[in-house]
């Protein structure tokens, strides 16, 4: 039985359905890859006059729309069939019409619909069902509001059929891009003023100012605010290094950081006698494999905020830069509004917090208040003890005393009872105050055991 294709070789299928276009992100791996579909008689692979092609197979149709290989036809013998009498329809049985076979896409439907909007598929045919979704997703049967979201899992492979979020339903208005700048942008006057705008070649400078144009005037008729960046350097050739913006793009406190980039053509490098002489006689010289050419497309590069869309639009063959301005109008509003959203939820989250922390204090301070009452009563306790304890020493003292012989050691002996009892007696009419004590205000360390982790001095 042949293996199910991995997600790279069914990127690598759907590449060929399309006609292999050019510009994919790995067309070269791709095509290397090809060679290895067409082993399992996917694809064909061929190069007529130096130009490379590959098609689908009826085998490659077929697992691209069902997500598994056909089935292997039977190897049968071919027996004359007898010719039967031909019945009347009175004469034929009844029975029940046959029904069609369903589909892997209708029978993955009409589960998703009977579990939710959610199923989990397990056991030997995990797999199969993974390419059976990918295959759904393509079939066009899906409801337009809604997708179909598959990955794999520790239990088998979870499917799940969810909303589109309304934003991409959304109907955008194109941006029109002027042929001619006469009242440019006043950000795009700041670039104008520019030895090389964006670091440029001049064959594409004008027509990126006019998109920029477009793009902030459609902005700012939004109500956002622009402002110009460093518009005379281009960006880093690594895109991962740093670079100011050449403008930016404020909307709702969110700013959006925009660069553009100019396009580079690869072509093979042809060595010069120079360059092999020179890697002949030096073993650190190493020759580069391609040459790269400015061209005539443009990149837009957003960073900041929440991505929706897209952080990246580019010129291609079939749809040029002019025509995806909408997009970047309304992936501008997009991160405005999530940022909106998030500062609100962040206005909520710390109401709710300083909430919890006032509902906290309030607590710490009543267990403060009862655990000082508390200490209070041991205190009285423990006066209680100790003065019941000193009258009952006074009454042993008192007939000791009684017993002595007048002088003076009985007079000195009657001055001290005389004192004694009345700091005993004192000392009972204090533990015999029984009213609430009066609570001092705590300080933030004596808080601090009751609260479980907040600080007494702020929600945090």
């Amino acid at each position: 039985m042949k293996r199910t294709l991995n997600e790279r070789q069914l990127a690598v299928l759907e590449w060929v359905s399309k006609g292999c276009p050019e510009g994919a992100s790995a067309s070269t791996a791709y095509k290397t890859s090809c060679h290895a579909l067409q082993n399992r008689g996917l694809v064909t692979v061929a190069r007529r006059g130096g130009v490379w092609n590959a098609v689908l197979t009826d085998v490659g149709r077929h697992y691209l729309a069902h997500g598994t290989f056909p089935a292997p036809k039977p190897l049968t013998r071919v027996l004359p069939v007898p010719r039967l009498p031909r019945l009347s329809a009175s004469a034929s049985a009844p029975g029940v019409p046959q029904q069609p076979r369903k589909t892997y896409t209708e029978q993955l439907l009409e589960e998703l619909e009977a579990a939710e909007g959610r199923i989990l598929k397990s056991g030997t045919d995990a797999d199969a069902w993974y390419n059976r979704a990918a295959s759904a997703s393509r079939s066009g049967r899906i409801p337009k509001t809604k997708e179909l979201h598959w990955w794999r899992c520790r239990e088998g492979v979870e499917i799940k059929l969810v909303d589109i979020p309304a934003w991409r339903l959304a109907v955008l208005e194109p941006v029109a891009v002027p042929s001619r700048l006469t009242k440019p942008h006043a950000v795009v006057r700041t670039m104008q003023k520019a030895a090389q705008p964006f670091g440029l070649t001049r064959s594409v400078q004008q027509r990126a100012l006019r998109i920029v144009h477009a793009l902030l005037t459609a902005a700012e008729r939004n109500g956002h605010i622009c402002a110009a960046g460093t518009v005379d350097a281009a960006p880093r050739h690594n895109r991962r290094l740093p670079h100011d913006p050449h403008f930016t793009i404020t909307a709702q406190g969110q700013t959006v950081e925009f660069r553009v980039l100019q396009e580079k053509d690869r072509s093979e490098h042809i060595p010069t006698d120079k360059e092999l002489a020179e890697a002949k006689k030096y073993s650190w010289v190493r020759i580069p494999r391609y040459d790269y050419t400015p061209s005539e497309r443009l990149r837009f590069t957003l960073s900041g905020g929440q991505s929706h869309h897209a952080s990246e639009w580019a010129d291609s063959t079939d749809r040029p830069l002019e025509e995806q301005l909408a997009e970047i109008v309304h992936e501008i509003g997009l991160r405005g509004e999530a940022a909106e959203r998030k500062r609100l939820a962040e206005l909520e989250e710390a109401r709710k917090k300083r909430l919890r922390w006032e509902a906290a204090m309030a607590e710490a301070r009543d267990q403060y208040a009862e655990k000082y009452r508390v200490r209070q009563l041991e205190s009285q306790e423990a006066a209680w003890r100790r003065a019941t304890h000193l009258g009952e020493y006074l009454e042993a003292a008192r007939a000791h005393v009684a017993t002595l012989p007048p002088g003076s050691e009985k007079a000195a002996a009657e001055e001290w009872m005389e004192w004694a009892t009345g700091h005993v007696a004192r000392a009972h009419a204090v533990v015999q105050q029984f009213r609430l004590p009066d609570i001092p205000e705590p300080r933030g360390e004596d808080l601090k055991p009751f609260l479980r982790g907040w600080s007494p001095y702020g929600a945090y």
